[in-house]
Formats: C-alpha cells, structure tokens, sequence
C-alpha cells in the first residue's frame, strides 16, 4: 500500500529516553515508564500496559479551590508503560521545562499534560479581576520537570523588559514572579458615552523581569466572571 499519508513525517517519532516529546505540532507524546498528568479525555491513542485514573482537580483541596473558583485543570493521572498520544482540539502543543526555583502562571484550559515531580496549586492573579472577564485565578507550577500546553495558533513570546500590555483572554502564561496590574487602554470621550467602543478597555500589565506568552486568538469568556469578581475578595485570602 502506498500514500504521502506513509511519509517519515507522520510515522510514530521513536526515543531512547522515556518522557514528553512533540509528535509533531498538534500532538503529544509521552514515551511512560512510570506516572504523568494529563488533562482528561486528551488522549487520542496509546500503546502498551497504560492505566488511566481520573483525579478531578488534583485533590480534594485543589477541587474545593475550583469548586469556588471556576478554575483548575480537570485531570487524569496515567501510570504504567507504553506510548500515550495527547491532543486537544488541533491546538498547538508546546513544552516547557521547568528548573528548581521557576514558577509558570498559566490558564487552566491550556495545560495538556505535566510531570507528576511538578507541583501546582490555584492562585489569584492580583490587580485583574476587577477589569476583565478572563477570570481572576491561575494555575501555578513549580518545581522541576516537564509540562505541556497548548495555544491557538503560534504564539509570541513577549520578554518583559519594557511596560507591558496583553489582552486578558489571550494571555496564555507567564512568570509566576511577574506583578500583574490592568491598564485602560480605551481613552474614555464622548465616543464611549454614546456606546462607541474599540473593544480593547482594559488590558492586563506586566512588570517585572520574565515572559508572557500570547496566542493569536481570545478565549471566550469564563462563564460566571461576574460572580468571581464579587467573590475576589472574600477568597483571595483563602486561596494565597
């Protein structure tokens, strides 16, 4: 039988070390020996003894967190050995390492798949709710391994090193260490008063040393944003 759909490119991409790996732009694989995170129902494919155990949040603490947050990432943990492939949706899968002392922030609905050495809890992200429906809580991961995410479209990795601005739906991570603030970006005049508007009021700031990156699309809004901005401040403490 033959086809182009045979080529090298599509073949399995084949390692001698176990792990996370592209399969190509829109695919990850995870060569298992052992235990990983993943997002439920991303798996696509996998090959040899692989078990799949659901795990709601993370925990019974982190699920309470996204009970009252709306946030989080709904995962599955995979133990065993073989070959697991990972998609969701055709988005863009990227990896990340991270090293002892990083910390990502990063929106629940773009983590793929992480390292179960990485460790991850549902924070604020300060100076935001108020001006945005993008939500008012991250996920943060620390520590040292590998994880997975996903953009809409390429993305631009954004350097920190002068004032600035991200629309807040298409922020997709950033240093944990960065100060995030907002910023009206729409100057107010008698355009907005008879309801004209640009459509970009409010962005988020970013100050600090370290990278925001930005995907080429906007996520819809979080469902019930309005609700978590009236909660913000009454779970901010809990949740630091």
């Amino acid at each position: 039988m033959r086809s182009a759909l045979f080529s090298a490119e599509n073949l399995e991409k084949e390692s001698q070390q176990p792990g996370m790996r592209l399969q190509n732009s829109k695919m990850l694989k995870i060569e298992l020996n052992g235990e990983a995170m993943a997002r439920v129902g991303s798996m696509v494919a996998y090959q040899g003894q692989v078990q799949f155990q659901a795990l709601g949040s993370g925990g019974i603490g982190k699920f309470i967190k996204q009970r009252l947050t709306g946030e989080g990432v709904p995962l599955m943990k995979l133990s065993g050995r073989g070959d697991v492939f990972l998609a969701d949706l055709s988005k863009d899968v990227h990896i990340i390492d991270l090293e002892p002392g990083d910390a990502l922030s990063i929106n629940g609905s773009s983590v793929l798949a992480f390292d179960s050495t990485l460790q991850y809890d549902i924070k604020m992200v300060s100076g935001v709710g108020f001006a945005s429906s993008a939500g008012l809580f991250n996920c943060v991961f620390s520590g040292h391994g590998r994880i997975a995410i996903t953009t809409k479209g390429t993305p631009v990795v954004l350097n920190v090193d002068a004032p600035t601005y991200v629309d807040p739906q298409a922020a997709v991570c950033w240093s944990a260490n960065l100060q995030t603030g907002y910023h009206r970006a729409e100057q107010l005049g008698l355009g907005t008063l008879l309801g004209r508007s640009t459509g970009e009021a409010f962005t988020m700031s970013f100050a600090g040393q370290g990278f925001v990156v930005v995907q080429p699309s906007e996520e819809p809004p979080v469902a019930g944003s309005g609700a978590q901005q009236q909660q913000g401040g009454l779970l901010g403490g809990l949740l630091q």
